[in-house]
């Protein structure tokens, strides 16, 4: 992984171990002076050694601490060019100006996709593209705000003549997998990839054969062990917007791109799709007075 570097980190952080967490703050606390330190220095600095630093670099994708330095540097640097450092990391207080914390939100927000954007593995969502457009079913599965983000996404295929639905109740989730076949695929969703009843009716849409796929800001969940495929989503919690969600946005963005890519690959089929529902709910719509 060589970009969304600081997303990742602040993403896992609290599943680190105790050392490897400490290489993770202090990398975050200054990521530009983590750039310019030599392994040593910033061993120090996190009271470790070079080679907790060097596990810290390879638990990320990186193969040692001097790409992990490039890649810092990459990105603070098109950070401050791009101006997303402002508000981010600001906390919102119960007398600030309304204008101040519609600051921090969206300073917050455009780094969550952006950072969503750079850790994205496109590969796995052409695979996942490539699954739904051939699936005969699409199990859309998450709880609470994640259930709310798999009821959009189904809304989105249906539009496109793709039999997605979603559940956000465990028997109805579990009774829906266990109909699915080879053919078809089953999409988790969950932050931060413990929700059991998410987690159980991926294993048992798996073990009938279908497509799974993750989607969760913690690469190495229990969600994510579960899966064929993992879509990664960044998490960047506020004030007020802790968990769950503070993962909406990015939770969205993913999906939205897998569901631009699906509609890439049928797009005859979708254009013909959009005419025929427009054409339908047209008289439902008021005319301009």
């Amino acid at each position: 992984m060589t970009s969304g570097a600081l997303g990742r980190v602040e993403t896992e952080l609290p599943g680190l171990p105790e050392a490897l967490r400490r290489v993770g703050e202090v990398i975050l606390g200054d990521p530009a002076e983590a750039a310019r330190s030599t392994i040593i220095a910033l061993a120090e600095r996190a009271g470790s050694s070079p080679a907790t630093v060097t596990r810290f670099c390879r638990a990320f994708g990186f193969s040692g601490y001097a790409e992990l330095r490039v890649a810092l540097a990459t990105e603070t640097g098109r950070a401050a060019q791009a101006g997303w450092g402002a508000g981010v990391g600001h906390e919102i207080g119960p007398d600030d100006p309304l204008d101040s914390a519609i600051e921090v939100m969206a300073a917050a927000d455009a780094r969550l996709i952006q950072d969503t954007a750079a850790q994205l593995d496109l590969g796995v969502v052409a695979q996942v593209a490539d699954a739904v457009v051939k699936a005969g079913r699409v199990l859309l599965v998450g709880v609470s705000t994640s259930g709310n983000v798999a009821t959009m996404l189904e809304g989105r295929l249906r539009r496109i003549g793709i039999p997605g639905w979603s559940a956000g109740d465990a028997h109805v989730a579990l009774s829906d997998a266990a109909l699915l076949g080879e053919d078809d695929v089953a999409i988790g969703i969950s932050h931060r990839g413990r929700t059991r009843e998410v987690m159980e009716a991926l294993a048992e849409a798996g073990s009938h054969g279908a497509t799974t796929v993750a989607v969760t800001s913690f690469a190495r969940s229990p969600l994510a062990e579960l899966a064929d495929l993992v879509l990664t989503t960044a998490s960047r919690e506020t004030t007020f917007r802790l968990g769950g969600l503070a993962a909406v946005h990015s939770q969205l963005f993913v999906l939205d791109a897998v569901y631009v890519a699906v509609a890439q690959r049928t797009y005859e089929r979708t254009n013909e799709a959009f005419e025929l529902t427009i054409s339908a709910v047209e008289s439902h719509r008021v005319e301009r007075g």
